[in-house]
């Protein structure tokens, strides 16, 4: 998983046995219990499914979302360059890597707003 973002991409699992998509990154099938999981890359475009701002005190607010990708599984993550009460349920985001502390972070965009880095 850690390879895909450093490469900008999103990575996932597919089982082999049943061809459920697996994510967060696991060892066995959730769905079936099968042991053969091949690595695959997402198409990064997806839907929010939830979303809620989290506000601070001392620093701006920020928005927390899962996100349907269209391979069939669900993450969390967050959506740049959204007001964090501006972003709702059904919105078409766009998956992309920033970088914090130089450490890739997996997060979304806005689907119109999309620019690749």
């Amino acid at each position: 998983y850690r390879r895909y973002l450093e490469a900008g991409r999103l990575g996932f699992q597919r089982c082999s046995g049943c061809g459920k998509a697996v994510f967060y990154p696991r060892l066995m099938c959730p769905a079936c219990g099968g042991a053969d999981l091949g690595w695959e890359t997402s198409s990064g475009r997806g839907t929010v499914y939830a979303t809620t701002a989290v506000y601070r005190r001392d620093a701006e607010p920020y928005n927390v979302v899962l996100v349907d990708l269209e391979e069939d599984f669900r993450m969390m993550s967050r959506v740049e360059g959204a007001p964090a009460d501006g972003v709702e349920i059904g919105m078409r985001v766009m998956f992309r890597v920033d970088r914090e502390d130089d450490e890739p972070v997996p997060v979304f965009a806005p689907e119109g707003d999309f620019v690749e880095t």
